[in-house]
């Protein structure tokens, strides 16, 4: 038996929608079907590849042949990504502290509106629109023992006697990259930090003060607390960012001195263009990511 339309008026439930609820469907899909095809060309497919490239060995030139799961099991026999662990986690902790800090502390300096106040903020992001491996050029121009700036002019002001080894010892050359990092990207995190503070409601202040809270107790109750989501999201960039540096360190140490500033992702390039093991080299690649997706996860967890 068929049901019609009731002398009220009411369609069934279960007839179809209006043909204009099918329409907004249809374009709906239209408008994301873009997107979804950059992500699935330029995400999905490469992720697919690689962890297939991970389950076999993979020359360069050659047939590739199914060896699962030798290169994941020869990780731990590999020296050289061992150390660049230990090492790129030393250089994402401290790089991440140090970054964090002087951003905040220029996004608090440039807070307030004032009258030049927009200069600073144009100088201090300045950094940000170099180019990182230029960036890495440039350090390592001004830096140089033989015809850098830096140690005849610290020699002339009486602060060294002689020239400093800016690349020459794994401390230094840690502490230069650091510099640099900090130098490139304060600007970019402090705009970040800058748009957090002013969505900050400034009646919340007023009312802290009108209540006798000092600057320290505003800065630690107020501003911290409602800043937490624009610091979770600065942190996540930070800290992958960090895990994934490559351009400065090869550009500007080359891993060195004796491989002591190699980070995994310079392992993961050397293991896939100077030994031609892209399958090892994808393995890696698996690894790295699988461990950025849980340490992202537990941060936005415990940052939310």
């Amino acid at each position: 038996m068929t049901l019609t339309i009731t002398r009220s008026g009411r369609r069934p439930a279960h007839s179809a929608p209006p043909a204009r609820w099918r329409s907004r469907k249809v374009q709906g899909w239209l408008y994301a079907a873009p997107t979804a095809v950059i992500v699935g060309v330029l995400f999905i497919a490469p992720l697919v590849l690689v962890v297939w490239m991970s389950l076999n060995r993979w020359p360069l030139l050659g047939q590739a042949t199914f060896n699962a799961p030798e290169n994941y099991t020869k990780i731990a026999d590999n020296p050289l990504f061992v150390d660049a662990v230990f090492f790129t986690l030393k250089y994402t902790a401290i790089t991440t502290v140090l970054l964090s800090a002087v951003a905040l502390g220029l996004a608090l300096l440039v807070q307030d509106r004032k009258p030049g106040i927009g200069f600073f903020r144009t100088a201090f992001f300045l950094p940000g629109a170099v180019g990182f491996a230029a960036a890495g050029l440039l350090f390592y121009g001004m830096l140089n023992n033989d015809f850098g700036p830096i140690d005849p002019m610290l020699q002339s002001l009486g602060i060294t006697d002689e020239p400093i080894k800016w690349i020459g010892t794994p401390n230094m050359a840690l502490f230069s990259t650091i510099t640099l990092v900090i130098w490139r990207f304060a600007g970019f995190n402090m705009l970040i930090l800058l748009t957090g503070l002013q969505a900050i409601p400034t009646e919340v202040y007023e009312a802290a003060r009108s209540d006798g809270a000092n600057r320290w107790q505003v800065f630690t109750k107020i501003t911290l607390p409602l800043l937490r989501p624009t610091l979770a999201l600065m942190l996540i960039l930070s800290v992958t960012g960090s895990l994934l540096a490559f351009d400065q360190f090869f550009v500007f140490t080359n891993g060195g001195p004796d491989n002591s500033t190699v980070s995994m992702v310079m392992v993961i390039y050397r293991e896939a263009f100077f030994r031609f093991n892209l399958g090892g080299a994808a393995a890696l690649s698996v690894v790295l990511l699988v461990a950025l997706v849980g340490l992202n996860t537990l941060m936005m967890r415990r940052l939310r």
